[in-house]
Order: structure tokens, then sequence, then C-alpha cells
């Protein structure tokens, strides 16, 4: 009786395993290889569970005085396949996390570089300068003639990669071109995966256009083109080196930009393909 009452539990608590697995399984649904390899561990040690169910099945219906051995040996891989799947839920969660933050980064540069092609379409359309003046003719908070704010604590610098990418991306977003600029270098030194390092170098190369370096910047977004021609990123670098040829009045080398995105990204976005067809039709492509 006791070891048809211990086979009994661990039938339940194997049930109750294979549930949590699956939600697991549910809730991984991403497409990282990161993703696809714990969605793969969660699946084979639900095969492994299924497996140890039917042993315990067998166990149950034939009773006998081997079952409370076989129900031990049993619940120790039932532990160690719970604190398995703990283990890869907690990766699982973490993974999550990072990818969350990612997809921010994206909307927050997204809508940065939507602002700077309409700069950049204003520069050229006043030949180079007229952006310049649009933008000195804006006061900034210290010129605008309040009283200055009370003193506040000093805020710690950001240290790793990550960090001083959200801060560059923050001081972008502000106009605070020069103090983008310097995170974004010092990002891509500290950046340790591809990723990183060519959010640095899109954000160096963005940097540099709002501060009208447009020779400069050019050379950074053909340089984030470089380092992933096949990403998402790949077509906005290349329509910031159209922008940036364009609003330097080289006209030819800002329509071979803009061939080159057209080949290599017939499925571009919406948002992308319009800029195109503007930049097409101020510098004359044929």
């Amino acid at each position: 009786m006791r070891g048809a009452r211990v086979s009994r539990f661990f039938i339940l608590s194997s049930a109750a395993l294979v549930s949590v697995l699956a939600a697991g399984s549910a809730e991984a649904q991403v497409t990282s290889r990161e993703g696809i390899a714990l969605q793969n561990q969660i699946q084979q040690l639900s095969q492994q569970l299924q497996q140890v169910q039917a042993s315990a099945g067998a166990v149950s219906s034939s009773g006998g005085a081997a079952a409370p051995a076989v129900s031990a040996g049993n619940s120790d891989l039932v532990s160690q396949l719970l604190q398995r799947v703990s283990t890869l839920e907690n990766e699982n969660r973490e993974m999550r996390g990072e990818l969350d933050q990612l997809t921010n980064q994206v909307q927050t540069q997204n809508a940065t570089l939507t602002k700077q092609i309409g700069d950049m379409q204003f520069a050229a359309q006043n030949g180079g300068g007229g952006g310049a003046g649009a933008s000195a003719a804006m006061p900034s908070s210290s010129d605008s003639g309040a009283p200055s704010a009370p003193a506040v604590a000093p805020v710690e610098k950001p240290t790793t990669a990550l960090e001083l990418l959200k801060s560059g991306q923050a001081a972008l977003k502000s106009h605070d071109y020069a103090t983008a600029q310097s995170n974004a270098a010092q990002a891509l030194k500290l950046a340790k995966t591809p990723n990183g390092k060519l959010e640095s170098q899109f954000l160096l190369a963005q940097s540099l256009a709002g501060q009208k370096q447009y020779r400069d910047s050019a050379v950074a977004y053909y340089d984030a083109y470089n380092r992933a021609p096949k990403s998402p990123r790949a077509p906005e670098a290349l329509l910031g080196v159209s922008a940036s040829m364009l609003a330097m009045g080289d006209k030819n080398s800002a329509c071979q930009a803009l061939e080159k995105l057209d080949s290599e990204f017939p499925s571009a976005s919406a948002r992308v393909k319009a800029a195109v067809t503007s930049f097409k039709g101020r510098a004359s492509c044929h």
C-alpha cells in the first residue's frame, strides 16, 4: 500500500511538472538562438518526465516490494528535473528582459532617426546651411533667460556599454549631440556583442549628423551598414549615408546609396521607402 501511495504521489507531481514545462515553453516563443536552445532543453526535459511517468505507471500496476525502491529513484530524478526547469525559467526571464530593453532602444532610435531625416531634408532643401541656421535659432535651456535651476546632486557617470548607449540615446533625444557622440564612442569600445557594437556605431553616426558633420556621419553610417549588412539597421544606415551626402550637396553619391538600398532591401519599411522617395526627388535620381 505504501508503494502504491508513493507511486500515485509521484504521478501527480510529474503531471504538474509537465504542465509547468508546457507553460514555460509557451512563454519562451522568441526567435533568438538562446531562446530556441532553451525551448529545446525544455522539450527534452518534458520527454524525460513522460518516460518517468510511464515507468511509475508500470510500477504502480505491478505492485510488489520493489515499488518503494523504484519510486525513490524516480523521486530523485524528478527533483533534479525540477531544479533544471527552475534554472531554465530564470534564464528565460532574463533573456526576455534583455529583449525588452533592446526593443525599447530600437523604438527610441527609430524616433530619433525620423527626426534627423527631417532635419537633413530641411538642410538639403536650403543648401546645407539652413539646417544649421534652424538649429542655431532654437534657444537652449541655458540661453532661455529663465532663472537657473537649483543645483542637483551629481549623477554617477555610466560605465558599461549598455549604460553609455542608453545615456547617449537620451542625450541625442535632447539634442546634446556632443555628449551623445562621446558616449557612443565609449560604448563602441566597451561593447562585447555584435549588436552592441552596431547600435553604438549607429548612435555615433546620428550624433555626428546632428552636429552637421555630414562627411563624418556618412562614413559612420556606412561603417554601421558594414557591421551588419543584413540586419534591420542596414537600410536605415544606407539612408543615413544618402541623407548625409545630400546635405553636403553630393547628389550623385546620395543616389548611389539609394540605389544600393533599393536593390538590397526591396521590402524595407514604409517609413524608409517614403524617405527614399523623398531623397530621390531632391537628388534628382534617375
